[in-house]
């Protein structure tokens, strides 16, 4: 990897920043924007009394269209942040991804 990525993961001094590619940003941006869409379809559901079912299938989509950017930006943070800071010695790294792996899988 390159010197520059590197400073992109740092932790004490320097603030913390993904390194995403552009191709790797819009997607993600484009499946929240799709989930923004969604959400804002459920309000207007609801606002027009629609059947409880119908509503609840909307809202298991969009935990399936959340749970698919959150597996998308932990393989890319596992396989940029977390080595990196791994190969720089900084072994609590582990303990943080454990962490936002259990809140991610409740």
């Amino acid at each position: 990897m390159q010197a520059a990525n590197a400073d992109c993961c740092a932790t004490g001094d320097h603030a913390r920043q993904s390194h995403h590619s552009e191709k790797t940003k819009s997607n993600l941006i484009t499946r929240l924007n799709r989930v923004e869409g969604q959400i804002r379809g459920v309000k207007g559901m609801i606002e027009r009394d629609t059947y409880c079912d119908d509503v609840l299938n909307q809202i298991a989509a969009i935990q399936s269209a959340l749970n698919s950017v959150g597996k998308l930006l932990l393989e890319g943070h596992m396989k940029s942040c977390v080595i990196e800071r791994i190969q720089a010695g900084e072994m609590e790294v582990m303990d943080e991804l454990l962490v936002t792996v259990n809140k991610l899988m409740k």
